[in-house]
């Protein structure tokens, strides 16, 4: 970028650019701060806030209550399962143990035990019975539960209508508060692109660029990170709108800016060689031929058996000559020969 400057002048370009950046992130950093502070741009909507608060707060009391009454219950339910549990374990195993008793007294055939058959069946049926409580127990809370399940269904199926009432109106908010953000943004940001298009227009040639530079790249950042992502939606019609009225509006600034430039090289052209070797600026011009290009008119240059052409084909400007006192071949633009340093001047031959 830079290869064809001296090397202070290369370190300037370098420093200038530098300070456009240092410039345009202080730029940044405080338009961010300020943008931050502003009333209303960060204010974020929910939608419980539409809601009407005397209907929903007794759905909002009637949900803890019931969550309250299941916790409970479930503790309780959990209480009884362990009891039925208990209770089924020793019925269990009061049962294998008559059932060995039995067993065994069928085979001893001892008419004295039968009183201690009864007694035993009497005790099984009590555990029996036990068991069978605890399993009742069990199952009326867990038709508790089961109400009070519906009940939560009921209550949260009251709340999701009130919701459904209420997003209209959240919805219609809301994108009240995307054109307030965004009018608020744009009003911001609209000068400061219109303000780096005219300095990009009009002052780049001023000695003060690499400062106008830092602002323009301090608008390019504000458009696509303070602006761009807070345009509203519409569904996409409008980010589209906006794409094709600055798609446009950059068509006609560049297909304006190609027939000046057109223009330029037609007035250009007609110039005497003297004249258009004159407007060249030095620099430019060995960059360009550096470029294999005619710093003239900016088409490529054509070559010859030996090389490069001497003159432009298109433009008849002259590119290479030979010095005048060793008769090196040479670039027409070079204020010395670089074999013999004789100053360039009319002694040069083509």
């Amino acid at each position: 970028m830079f290869g064809s400057f001296r090397v202070p002048e290369r370190l300037f370009a370098i420093a200038m650019w530098a300070v456009s950046i240092v410039f345009a992130g202080f730029l940044i950093g405080l338009g961010g701060k300020i943008v931050a502070e502003l009333p209303g741009v960060e204010q974020s909507l929910q939608l419980p806030d539409f809601i009407d608060p005397t209907r929903l707060a007794p759905l909002h009391v009637k949900r803890d209550s019931l969550l309250q009454v299941e916790r409970t219950t479930r503790d309780e339910r959990d209480r009884a399962a362990q009891q039925h549990a208990v209770a089924r374990n020793a019925y269990t195993s009061q049962r294998e143990s008559f059932d060995a008793w039995v067993a065994t007294r069928k085979a001893t055939t001892d008419p004295a035990q039968d009183p201690e058959v009864l007694a035993r069946t009497r005790g099984l049926d009590t555990l029996k019975a036990a068991e069978r409580e605890a399993e009742s127990r069990v199952e009326k809370l867990d038709e508790t539960l089961l109400a009070i399940t519906q009940a939560q269904e009921s209550n949260r199926e009251a709340e999701v209508e009130l919701e459904i009432a209420a997003r209209g109106t959240f919805e219609r908010a809301r994108f009240q508060q995307e054109l307030k953000v965004f009018g608020i943004r744009l009003a911001l940001t609209l000068p400061l692109l219109v303000l780096a298009g005219w300095l990009v227009a009009r002052k780049r040639r001023s000695e003060y660029w690499p400062l106008l530079r830092g602002f323009v790249l301090f608008a390019v950042f504000a458009f696509f990170v303070e602006l761009v992502p807070f345009l509203p939606s519409y569904g996409g019609y409008v980010r589209y709108a906006v794409g094709i009225v600055v798609s446009a509006i950059a068509g006609v600034y560049i297909i304006r800016a190609m027939r000046r430039y057109l223009a330029q090289r037609q007035r250009v052209e007609q110039q005497t060689e003297a004249e258009r070797r004159r407007a060249l600026p030095y620099e430019e011009a060995l960059k360009r031929i550096d470029a294999g290009v005619c710093p003239g008119c900016e088409r490529r240059i054509a070559t010859g058996p030996n090389g490069p052409a001497n003159f432009c084909v298109h433009c008849g400007l002259r590119l290479f000559d030979q010095c005048g006192g060793c008769h090196t071949r040479k670039n027409a633009f070079y204020p010395y020969c670089p074999s013999c340093g004789v100053p360039a001047g009319a002694a040069d031959v083509t």
